[in-house]
């Protein structure tokens, strides 16, 4: 189901708080952009979905996994690929 998993890294100041850098892939019939690819504070990687905040500041999903499943095995997909990428550079 996912497809065509594009990566662009951040910049040096943005991996130093954790931002490593932007996903972009086609899930289905969905292209989705504005995935954050993060390293966490134990040092784990992660995925962070689109979101929107309001006026009062409270963060809304655009799009995320519906469930820790959903999220672990689409982190899984997106980190497989971007591992097989680095290896071909």
């Amino acid at each position: 189901m996912l497809a065509d998993i594009r990566f662009t890294p951040g910049s040096d100041a943005d991996a130093v708080r954790g931002l490593l850098g932007y996903v972009q892939l086609r899930y289905g019939p969905l292209h989705l952009d504005g995935i954050t690819l993060r390293r966490t504070m134990s040092g784990s990687l992660t995925l962070s979905w689109p979101g929107r905040r309001d006026r009062t500041g409270a963060h809304h999903a655009l799009v995320r996994p519906i469930s820790d499943a959903a999220r672990e095995e689409l982190e899984e997909a997106v980190f497989e690929e971007l591992r097989r990428q680095e290896g071909q550079e």
